[in-house]
């Protein structure tokens, strides 16, 4: 674990026998916090959030916390991880994700090394230069790849759900683009014959892996809402 849990006020009680996780009241949106410094993933959750009256916000303080080392095999392990430990500094409901590109003609490749293609410092410049370095002499038609999202929702230290999306397309030679970030600009989607650098916040929801993914953890919030 990457930190202990601070302490925190008593969980609200529906009653004797039941913990009530999902808490609010009607005049507050219900509010799950999510465990990354991504600015970008920020702005994307948060929009698709608040039409469904849930707000999205960075976790207090995590800026100054323990970081956690990504170093599982997979995104579920990843998000299952951050979300577990995270999720000890705070009462309330805290999320995490980990996704990446996964390129059929480098093995799956970067997969969960997406964020440090390049090295532990790189940034998107520099892991999409060596992605594109990776691919030199493949055709574009053998550059099929798809981006994948698993998001865990955490309490307390206690998964409470893990969901996943997956977005298909090819990887492209020449940026397109100036929105999203990450390799989107090279992630060329053919439903739409744009790259997701191209798509609005809006479109790109739509048809993303973490869109999918989120769309999957916003219905079980509010089935849980209202059940609790």
């Amino acid at each position: 674990m990457c930190g202990k849990r601070l302490p925190g006020q008593a969980l609200i009680k529906r009653d004797s026998r039941k913990t009530k996780y999902f808490s609010r009241s009607r005049s507050m949106m219900l509010t799950v916090y999510l465990a990354s410094t991504n600015p970008g993933k920020l702005r994307e959750f948060r929009q698709a959030a608040e039409p469904r009256g849930i707000a999205v916000e960075l976790l207090p303080g995590i800026e100054n916390l323990p970081v956690c080392i990504e170093d599982g095999n997979t995104f579920e392990e990843n998000a299952r991880k951050k979300a577990l430990d995270y999720s000890q500094w705070t009462e309330s409901l805290v999320f995490a994700d980990d996704s990446g590109l996964c390129v059929d003609a480098l093995g799956a490749g970067p997969g969960v090394f997406s964020a440090r293609y390049a090295g532990p410092e790189a940034d998107d410049e520099a892991n999409n230069r060596k992605l594109l370095s990776d691919l030199v002499g493949v055709p574009t038609s053998k550059r099929s790849a798809h981006y994948a999202c698993v998001i865990a929702l955490a309490r307390r230290g206690k998964i409470l759900t893990v969901v996943e999306g997956k977005a298909g397309g090819l990887i492209q030679d020449e940026p397109r683009g100036t929105d999203g970030f990450g390799y989107d600009p090279y992630f060329f989607y053919p439903p739409l014959n744009r790259t997701f650098a191209e798509l609005s916040l809006e479109e790109k929801y739509e048809v993303s892996h973490r869109g999918e993914a989120f769309q999957k953890l916003l219905d079980y919030l509010q089935s849980q809402d209202r059940l609790g």
